[in-house]
């Protein structure tokens, strides 16, 4: 059962990681609604990247932030691609 403060912490993480990537990832601005969403998607890329090349993913709050923009900076990299 997933309690309302963990759906906070996820959406808040979310949110920093997507706005993180958007500013690393320059010409990619989809809004708050979609950085919170890039942001979760990446967190779950970032830590399966992250494990199948044989490293720990970081953990903690801010290692989460970094788990998922990790992962939000490559998912926007694949979109630009498609994109264009």
């Amino acid at each position: 059962m997933v309690g309302i403060d963990s759906i906070i912490i996820m959406l808040i993480v979310g949110a920093v990681a997507g706005w993180l990537a958007g500013q690393i990832v320059r010409g990619f601005g989809f809004g708050l609604l979609w950085n919170i969403v890039i942001g979760i998607v990446g967190a779950f890329i970032g830590v399966w990247l992250l494990t199948q090349l044989g490293f720990v993913p970081f953990a903690g709050f801010v290692g989460s932030i970094v788990n998922a923009t990790i992962g939000a900076v490559i998912l926007l990299v694949i979109v630009g691609f498609i994109k264009r």
